[in-house]
């Protein structure tokens, strides 16, 4: 490369880059004045969407972020009765995640205000048992099992008449609206392009930013002929279908599918803080500090455990999988080579997975379930901390055949200073080459290796992260390094493959995009009352027209 081709190579990157983090600061000023011009849709069919939405409390009122938000809505405006019922969850939800001063704060709170008959936020909706728990709740037996069980039948009283009614009410049928929006067909003309993050097999990985939320993704782009002539259709809506069940705040989650006239698009959270790899081996000195590769390992275990009790097995554990976003949460991301397990009687022997992170029983070719994924952590906390693998020095010119035979003969040792005896013990535990006694079959966090984290706070993403990301820092390699220069052009699509596609591009997924339209303000700004009244429903009560 001529110094002239260089300065060139560099002045692309250094523009891409500029572009990239300049858009991560949004001007929310500019994005309301743009949004000036939207409005909610009047449900074209609002029968058949009624049907469509079901009547379902649960995903209605508890999973979808927006009909959560609008049930709350009604539950404060209706009557007293409601109100209290949703402000005692809220305050008991508050203090299970408090410490300290401020767990002892919200606890009288909730006794003043609730269990006082009195008081006017008394729970008055509470019969049997429950009414007597609530009465006689004190500081003396103020625990997790009487406020579950005043919880509980606070929830059951909601899913009864608050329900019905706020199912009829104007709040509901703004939610039809919310829906009918968020059925909107996707194209790629909904997004701003920026640089190129990564690359895989099928393509490429590119930052994009929704242009009317400002939203910032990550978009998988898969070429749609080189999908077609390697034949990775069925792995690539496998994902899709894998990633579409998540919903975690410690896996990577799917925001949109779509196709575009070239590719197939996943459109997923971005992680603008870099993958362990890049810090573990491109940050200073080679390996992380102790304190981040236990928080990182506490959320990647919980991430985890998340995709095990959904019957997923990873296959796919490694550094580079494993992305930070910009508050210094990380996430598992990758997919592609995931695998549901059918039902429990069933295991897998299918060869899948990246040399030196990959498990004996694979190795073998024999049957294997979870086991796998606790093996790939073992050898993925060794590296955080030795900055290289159990079975491969770093940057060593070796063989897989090599690589395969010290996994399945050689035992791990630990020679980098930082292996204390907890790491030493865990990292020993997950690399037990017998799957019957490798850690894995109980809850690992139980180890004494995560003894100075609240698992209850961490899975509400409560705990602080030891590293945060600069946030004027891109956080992986240069964008030449992402080139791809080659074509497929003997490949031709046909109806069959455009079939294929129309299966694939789905639109939005709905909680994920309802968490956009809330986090980035789109709701609140739609929501408003509109002066017009066209969007009049009649009142549930006065039969008043009530404008939305």
């Amino acid at each position: 490369m001529t110094n002239v081709t260089a300065d060139l190579v560099g002045l692309d990157n250094l523009v891409a880059n500029t572009a990239y983090l300049k858009a991560q600061q949004i001007d929310r000023t500019e994005l309301r004045k743009q949004r000036l011009t939207l409005t909610l849709p009047r449900p074209k069919k609002t029968s058949a969407l009624r049907t469509a939405v079901g009547r379902k409390y649960e995903p209605l009122c508890e999973q979808q972020p927006i009909g959560r938000k609008l049930f709350q809505q009604f539950l404060l405006t209706s009557n007293p009765t409601y109100r209290a019922a949703y402000e005692f969850l809220e305050e008991l939800n508050a203090w299970s995640f408090a410490e300290d001063e401020t767990k002892e704060k919200a606890k009288q709170g909730i006794l003043t205000k609730f269990c006082q008959p009195e008081s006017k936020s008394f729970l008055s909706y509470l019969t049997g048992s429950d009414a007597e728990t609530c009465r006689c709740l004190s500081s003396t037996n103020f625990d997790e099992e009487n406020l579950e069980q005043i919880g509980e039948a606070t929830r059951e009283f909601l899913k009864g008449k608050p329900f019905l009614e706020y199912l009829s009410s104007p709040f509901f049928y703004r939610f039809l609206q919310w829906k009918e929006y968020e059925a909107q067909k996707i194209t790629d003309r909904y997004f701003y392009e920026f640089r190129t993050l990564g690359k895989g097999g099928f393509g490429e990985v590119c930052a994009v930013q929704v242009k009317h939320t400002g939203q910032m993704y990550a978009c998988k782009k898969l070429d749609k002929r080189k999908l077609k002539k390697k034949g990775g259709e069925r792995l690539a809506l496998l994902e899709k279908h894998i990633l579409e069940k998540v919903n975690s705040l410690f896996i990577v989650n799917l925001a949109y599918a779509y196709d575009s006239k070239t590719h197939l698009c996943l459109v997923m959270d971005l992680m603008t803080g870099g993958d362990l790899k890049f810090h573990i081996y491109h940050l200073g000195e080679r390996g992380l500090r102790m304190e981040r590769v236990v928080y990182y390992t506490a959320q990647i275990t919980t991430g985890i455990l998340h995709l095990h009790a959904m019957d997923i097995v990873y296959r796919d554990m490694k550094p580079e999988n494993v992305l930070l976003d910009g508050k210094g949460q990380c996430r598992l991301s990758d997919l592609g080579l995931a695998v549901e397990l059918p039902d429990d009687c069933v295991w897998i022997h299918s060869y899948a997975g990246t040399s030196g992170y990959m498990a004996p029983e694979i190795l073998k070719q024999e049957h294997y379930r979870t086991s796998v994924d606790w093996w790939a952590l073992g050898c993925s906390i060794y590296e955080m901390v030795a900055g290289r693998l159990p079975f491969k020095d770093f940057r060593e010119k070796v063989q897989s055949d090599e690589v395969t035979r010290r996994t399945l003969e050689d035992e791990c040792k630990f020679t980098h200073k930082n292996f204390d005896a907890p790491t030493k013990d865990i990292v020993g535990r997950f690399l037990k080459k017998r799957v019957g006694i490798r850690l894995g079959n109980d809850d690992p966090r139980n180890h004494v290796f995560f003894k100075n984290i609240s698992l209850h706070r961490l899975e509400a993403g409560l705990v602080e992260p030891p590293w945060v990301p600069k946030p004027n820092v891109v956080y992986t390699k240069d964008t030449a390094e992402f080139r791809d220069s080659s074509e497929v052009k003997d490949i031709q699509l046909n109806a069959k493959d455009e079939k294929f596609f129309k299966e694939f591009s789905t639109g939005a997924v709905s909680i994920q995009w309802q968490k956009e339209i809330i986090d980035t303000g789109v709701f609140d700004e739609l929501n408003v009352p509109k002066l017009d009244g066209r969007d009049c429903e009649t009142s549930w009560k006065s039969r008043m027209c009530i404008v939305l």
